[in-house]
């Protein structure tokens, strides 16, 4: 085993650490933003603005914190594999990756159909006074479109990890 494999394995964790890092930067932001929305500035655009961002930013801080606690364990799992067991890779690792990269095409239908009902919600009610479903809409274009942007990247990630493991 050459310590190129061992690098790059330990690349893509050291990515999937810091992107949980930007996920829980993100939702805490989103939450913080969401609770002086309904409880400092009381403007209906912002109180509908505040649901998405408190919401998916609940979910972001969840998978950040998961992603952040998991990714030095499952470096040390995935190394140990290569060093000892390396069958394991082919058994364990490699099918577990294609499950997360089947989760990541769930993950980004679901957020473009969230940006979707964002749009469509916000050019509905665009010159309506009921902006709460306006800023509603704002909410889930803005958090969905991150939430898209990130998986992007940590899909192309891990279909550069699991190519890897497969050469192993």
């Amino acid at each position: 085993m050459d310590f190129t494999s061992i690098d790059c394995i330990k690349n893509y964790f050291t990515q999937e650490k810091i992107e949980s890092v930007f996920f829980i930067l993100i939702g805490m932001f989103a939450i913080l933003f969401a609770l002086i929305s309904w409880f400092i500035v009381r403007y209906s655009l912002y109180k509908g603005l505040a649901y998405p961002l408190f919401l998916i930013g609940i979910i972001q801080m969840g998978v950040g914190v998961t992603a952040y606690i998991s990714s030095p364990l499952d470096k040390i799992r995935v190394e140990q594999f290569i060093k000892t067991e390396t069958k394991k890779i082919q058994t364990e690792e490699i099918p577990r990756m294609k499950k997360v990269i089947l989760n990541f095409y769930l993950y980004k239908w679901i957020e473009i159909t969230l940006v979707g009902i964002g749009i469509i919600l916000f050019m509905y009610f665009k010159n309506s006074k009921q902006v709460f479903w306006k800023g509603f809409g704002l909410g889930l274009i803005i958090q969905a479109s991150l939430m898209f942007s990130f998986d992007v990247i940590a899909e192309k990630n891990a279909v550069c990890y699991i190519n890897q493991l497969q050469t192993l």
